[in-house]
């Protein structure tokens, strides 16, 4: 799963997000990136806990798929008719005006496939097909790859008659495609289904979810509130061009979260197996967490010392800039990159003890604390957003991250009794001190910056195995134990 991530996603940001961005302007795409976390923030709506409700209990009782699949699919239409009168409802009530709550519907129109196409795919992983999953995860990017890429690159197509619109139909065309394939698989491994409405079934399905819908709407806010919030508190002349620069910094962030949150979608079937069958938790922990750390300080290391090369390469000079603009816009960006970094290595690591604690079922407490996290998030911006415009939600964000993934570390780790001792920080202070003085000598190598890049990597990578924090072998052993045992255990149910 990593390693098609890591194939697919690069590119499609790198290459295609970027490049819409650089074709559309700051202007238009900031619009779109506010318009696209205004509907992100009530996605909770479209889902209401059940993909990760969904997910947890097939994993623990495999034969419940082919009762829960047309009830959860029915209860997901009634909420998809539900979100839109939410947003269209909020987004008049603040102002939006005809443009944008146009793209708003079609946004809107793709956090429903989006969401419908992430239930799917809580049953595939559930029942520990992550081959097919991984495949699944990326196909829509793929998708959108091939359409976007030929409307950018094919030359049939002037780059000026290029707007924002035909990036999100791509998107609900690739959507579309990815959820009618993901359907396909599902519902071969699905019995005898019978079709009829279940008021009750739906209920008492959403009420049980009710505790995961109100963590994703909590988590929703403090992750997607900055780009709505910097659109709406700065003055109109000058608000959509600060999203913009916040979203070139902002895409290499996401794109890294995107890949940390596929362990995600791996450990929480796997935790909550090993929950129920009152297994030690704390070797998948401690493997898990190492990993994470390992990757995730490197790349933020990196980004931060070489933020304005990585911005230059990506964001080159644009035909309508002076050369005073453009060095304004790369030191801006570049330095909104860097903060937005250093949150997601505090982001990654939240993702384990997160999702073991929802594997566990505490959501009540991981309630508490999201919901601390906005209002500190909502407070920090009102305050630093009209002092400091985007880079004011940067270190809003890098706050609010970093004290809740310390919170949750500790709650976790007195919950499991984790054995995550002095000497593993230890290893871990080690490693960052010695992946910060080895980027830094290289900066001073009179070399192409990439070239130094490349060496601070080799030279990360090789802290990581010293230092034992990165031991791709055990971590792997642990998990096929760990998958044989759940295989052992499907096949009992399916026996049974």
């Amino acid at each position: 799963m990593l390693f098609v991530n890591l194939l697919i996603k690069p590119f499609w940001i790198l290459g295609i997000d970027r490049g819409v961005q650089n074709t559309v302007g700051d202007t238009s795409y900031g619009m779109f990136l506010a318009l696209s976390n205004f509907s992100y923030l009530f996605y909770i709506i479209l889902d209401m806990g059940l993909t990760n409700f969904n997910n947890r209990n097939i994993a623990q009782n495999h034969q419940l798929l082919s009762k829960h699949f047309i009830g959860i699919s029915q209860a997901k239409l009634f909420l998809s008719l539900l979100y839109f009168i939410v947003i269209f409802f909020l987004g008049w009530i603040i102002g939006y005006n005809a443009e944008q709550m146009k793209l708003l519907a079609i946004v809107g129109i793709n956090q429903m496939l989006l969401s419908f196409i992430l239930y799917l795919r809580s049953n595939i992983s559930a029942l520990l097909l992550f081959k097919t999953d991984s495949i699944l995860s990326v196909l829509d990017r793929i998708l959108m790859i091939l359409i976007c890429g030929f409307l950018l690159w094919s030359g049939l197509f002037p780059s000026k008659d290029f707007n924002i619109y035909w990036y999100v139909y791509s998107q609900t065309v690739s959507y579309l495609i990815t959820m009618a394939i993901a359907l396909f698989i599902v519902l071969r491994h699905t019995k005898k289904l019978t079709f009829r409405f279940n008021l009750p079934f739906i209920i008492v399905i959403i009420r049980k979810s009710l505790p995961y819908a109100l963590l994703i709407l909590l988590m929703s806010f403090y992750f997607r509130l900055e780009p709505v919030l910097i659109e709406r508190i700065l003055p109109t002349d000058i608000a959509s061009y600060q999203v913009g620069i916040f979203a070139r910094a902002y895409r290499l962030f996401d794109a890294g979260n995107n890949i940390t949150n596929l362990f995600n979608v791996i450990l929480l079937p796997l935790f909550a197996t090993m929950i129920k069958q009152e297994e030690d938790v704390h070797g998948l922990v401690k493997q898990s967490l190492g990993l994470i750390i390992s990757m995730t300080a490197l790349i933020s290391v990196l980004c931060i010392f070489y933020s304005k090369d990585i911005m230059h390469i990506l964001y080159g000079m644009q035909d309508y800039e002076t050369v005073e603009v453009f060095n304004k816009r790369i030191e801006e960006s570049s330095h909104i990159f860097q903060v937005l970094m250093t949150s997601f290595v505090f982001i990654s690591i939240s993702y384990i003890f997160n999702t073991l604690l929802t594997a566990n079922g505490s959501l009540r407490i991981l309630n508490i604390v999201a919901a601390s996290a906005v209002l500190i998030n909502i407070v920090l911006n009102f305050i630093f957003i009209p002092n400091f415009k985007a880079i004011g939600a940067a270190y809003t964000s890098l706050c609010v991250h970093g004290t809740a993934c310390v919170i949750q570390y500790y709650i976790a780790k007195n919950k499991f009794s984790l054995k995550i001792n002095l000497y593993f920080w230890i290893r871990v202070l080690i490693y960052i001190v010695g992946i910060i003085s080895a980027t830094f000598v290289t900066t001073k190598l009179n070399l192409t910056w990439y070239f130094s890049f490349l060496i601070a990597l080799i030279a990360g990578v090789g802290l990581a195995a010293i230092t034992r924090l990165l031991d791709l072998k055990d971590l792997k052993e642990m998990l096929s134990s760990s998958l044989a045992k759940r295989s052992n255990n499907t096949k009992k149910q399916q026996n049974y």
